[in-house]
């Protein structure tokens, strides 16, 4: 079976062609742009689109000869559509922060003990997209008039290539609309409390469920065949779980510019500082803690303090200072919340401490790097509240070339293993489409 996957990406799209598991030929990239401004944090939907196409086109004739088509896309992307499936708003990402008014409304009406029992997490600002919606009801009630479908990325893109109106069980668990803990749908309390209609809602399919196929326009359009069937699919992160092989216990941690350290789980146990999803197939859970700015923390330390150096130098030197950047801060302190934090509703801001006239750039480096250490190893005692004994060989993605992986799994207490599994996210659709 040949399987074409593409991923949607908080700043790009990749696509290729699997077989068996296995990545045919080239993988595939496209660029789109997120505009940023105060709080606001949005993407243009017709800009992923045009990455989508872009990506699909570089691959080929090959991608009208597959016999599937399956995809993953980024969470919280909230949008809504009109009754053509053209989106009336930007696609508002998870680091949004507009919302915090209304975050606190609905914690103030629900609860933070029944906000857990009935959605799995919080009313955290874009990270839970309850917010968002919210707020484009309370500032944008005109626009919202014309909203016939409410989604993610993942159920405009099938709009388009489908015309389905459908959503995953992981997608579905960052609206803080869906009973995440039971996978019984989307809750009427929690819908009600942001205006969001059940004519709104997209349909519930899991992950590996046939969605629709292929229309003609939209064949004609990314250059596919009219008719091939497309899964549902599910976040990037379920993904690579799938293709690891779902097990309790097992962690997965995706390095890059954000870490998320995922642990599989069949006993959901939500805490107000972890993010609570569904797999996305069968009864599996994710217990999720994020940290919203690591590769990306280093990368400003490289931008502002060490502009004038190569980036092979400044990694080298980053690794050097990773063996003891305790001692080689002199006492300086980061909080590395430069990307702000998930799982807050009020946000953090990164900040330095102990500065001094004395202090050099290689100590302000070496607590960033300390703070980012520190800030990892605490994650595993928040995950250990769930029942399921957390296993010792974690599946790794990304962050090996630069030192970052090491640098995040430093202060890890006790012996770990860490297995490197390239590209999981794009054969876990494979996983899904093969079985």
């Amino acid at each position: 079976m040949n399987v074409l996957g593409f991923d949607v990406g908080s700043s790009s799209v990749k696509a290729g062609i699997l077989r068996k598991g296995k990545i045919v030929g080239q993988i595939t990239r496209a660029a789109f742009a997120t505009n940023y401004d105060i709080d606001r944090a949005e993407v243009s939907a017709t800009a992923v689109l045009r990455a989508v196409a872009h990506a699909i086109a570089q691959l080929g004739p090959r991608a009208k000869k597959v016999d599937v088509i399956a995809m993953t896309a980024m969470a919280p992307s909230w949008l809504a559509m009109d009754h053509d499936g053209r989106p009336i708003t930007p696609v508002v990402t998870h680091q949004d922060r507009r919302s915090v008014a209304e975050a606190k409304e609905l914690l103030a009406r629900f609860g933070k003990s029944r906000l857990l029992k009935l959605s799995g997490n919080l009313p955290f600002p874009g990270g839970i997209s309850s917010t968002t919606w919210a707020w484009f009801m309370k500032h944008e009630r005109r626009l919202m008039k014309k909203a016939d479908l409410v989604g993610n990325v993942q159920t405009y893109l099938h709009r388009q290539f489908n015309n389905a109106r459908a959503m995953d069980p992981s997608n579905a668990s960052f609206t803080g609309l869906y009973e995440t803990l039971t996978q019984r749908g989307w809750n009427d309390e929690l819908c009600a409390a942001v205006g969001a209609t059940e004519h709104q809602l997209p349909q519930l399919i899991e992950a590996e469920g046939v969605v629709g196929m292929v229309t003609r326009s939209a064949g004609e359009r990314f250059g596919l065949t009219h008719g091939t069937p497309m899964l549902m699919g599910c976040m990037d992160t379920s993904a690579a779980m799938i293709y690891c092989e779902p097990r309790a216990g097992q962690l997965l941690d995706v390095c890059g510019s954000t870490d998320v350290l995922a642990l599989c789980t069949n006993t959901p146990r939500p805490h107000e500082r972890l993010l609570t999803r569904a797999l996305g197939m069968g009864k599996w859970w994710l217990s999720v803690s994020t940290l919203a700015a690591a590769g990306s923390a280093l990368s400003w330390a490289k931008d502002q303090l060490y502009a004038d150096q190569p980036v092979k130098n400044f990694y080298a030197l980053m690794q050097e200072l990773a063996k003891d950047s305790a001692r080689g801060s002199g006492g300086v302190t980061f909080d590395p919340y430069l990307a702000g934090d998930r799982t807050s509703i009020d946000q953090p801001r990164a900040a330095f401490h102990g500065l001094t006239l004395s202090t050099t750039r290689r100590q302000m480096l070496a607590a960033v790097i300390e703070s980012l250490a520190r800030a990892s190893a605490a994650r595993l005692k928040l995950l250990a509240i769930n029942p399921v004994k957390i296993r010792r060989d974690v599946v790794l993605s990304g962050g090996t070339t630069t030192g970052l992986s090491d640098l995040l799994h430093r202060d890890w207490p006790g012996k770990w293993k860490f297995k490197l599994e390239s590209e999981a996210t794009l054969k876990g659709l494979a996983v899904l489409a093969e079985g």
